[in-house]
């Protein structure tokens, strides 16, 4: 006896009936591919602004780069001294001589002295004011941060050229009398005015602090509520809760912040400028006058220059202009490596 077919003995399936008010899944699948026909010009639109501006960004950088290489290759082809080991500044001569060690050694140092100065400050105030302090102190602090991003440099280059540098006089007595020991705070000339690569970095250092808080808050304020409450939840304490969950989210962003604010330490100009006794010398002493940036020596140097010596600082700002690639592109490499751990993907 033949078995019937599964078909015989299943009931098709009852037409739908779309209740009044209601759309049926036909009726919307048409109305979204509808919608989604009229939207594709303005997404290619979008698209193609997106991808020419983003083109427009890379040639304009090539051009800056194709330009410096050009000047460059101009004024170290008639140099006379090794351009990457000489510390005399003398490209006007006839022939020139001239090299970076001595700007390369101070734009590094003073830099690295304001990040050792300002990230863990920056990480305390963004701290407190996204999590300690009470709303009505949080947006006045955060305001009078934001207002100091917005000073001139050469407001902070007047400032401590006339308040700074003067008290700094007591610190750096006692740093050399405690811990002259280490040479870099060994000071050889005790009566000497503090216009040292020391005093350069705590101006860069209290310039670059407003830039690094705020971008490190904003990243603190955007840690889930539900981590923070899941550690209240086990029992933490509230620096605990911080520890656990809040620095790890926000790693990738302080790492950011730092970065920022380290490019604009590398490439700051009038505030360096005004409080550094610039001299081609290059010393462990940190707290003696002397040395020199990149930055300052094209600022306090280009007005005299003549052709070769324009060139001779154009080839400085091309050494400075890849010490700035490198550090983005370092700091791009740390934050992909720790984007992992740092709870954005929760």
């Amino acid at each position: 006896m033949d078995t019937p077919s599964r078909s015989e003995h299943t009931p098709s399936p009852p037409d739908l009936v779309t209740p009044p008010g209601l759309t049926s899944p036909q009726t919307g699948l048409a109305a979204a591919s509808a919608a989604s026909g009229r939207a594709r010009l303005g997404d290619r639109l979008f698209a193609g602004a997106s991808k020419g501006s983003g083109i427009l960004l890379l040639v304009i950088m090539a051009a800056i780069a194709v330009f410096l290489t050009v000047r460059a290759a101009v004024a170290i082809s008639a140099n006379e001294g090794n351009f990457l080991t000489t510390f005399e500044w003398n490209a006007n001569a006839n022939p020139p001589v001239f090299g970076i060690a001595v700007l390369a050694y101070g734009t590094v140092v003073s830099s690295i002295i304001a990040m050792v100065i300002a990230v863990p400050v920056a990480v305390g105030i963004a701290l407190f004011v996204s999590h300690y302090a009470p709303r009505r102190l949080a947006q006045p602090i955060a305001f009078v941060i934001d207002l100091l991003a917005a000073v001139p440099s050469i407001i902070y280059g007047l400032w401590g050229a006339l308040f700074l540098v003067p008290h700094l006089t007591g610190l750096n007595l006692w740093l050399d009398e405690y811990l002259g020991w280490t040479v870099i705070f060994d000071k050889t000339n005790p009566s000497a005015t503090p216009r040292s690569l020391f005093t350069v970095g705590i101006l860069l250092a209290i310039m670059i602090l407003p830039i690094i808080t705020n971008v490190t808050r904003e990243v603190f304020l955007q840690v889930p509520r539900a981590h923070e409450e899941a550690a209240l939840a086990l029992g933490a304490t509230r620096w605990e809760v911080i520890r656990m969950s809040v620095l790890p989210f926000g790693r990738s962003g302080i790492i950011s912040a730092s970065m920022l604010g380290l490019g604009r330490a590398l490439g700051e100009t009038m505030a360096v400028a005004t409080v550094l006794s610039a001299s081609p010398v290059l010393t462990a002493h940190l707290l003696d006058a002397g040395g020199g940036t990149f930055a300052q020596n094209i600022a306090s140097a280009f007005k005299e220059a003549n052709d070769m010596g324009r060139d001779a600082l154009i080839a400085s700002g091309l050494v400075l202009f890849v010490i700035t690639l490198l550090v983005n592109g370092a700091a791009r490499l740390i934050i992909a490596r720790h984007k992992e751990y740092s709870g954005a993907n929760a």
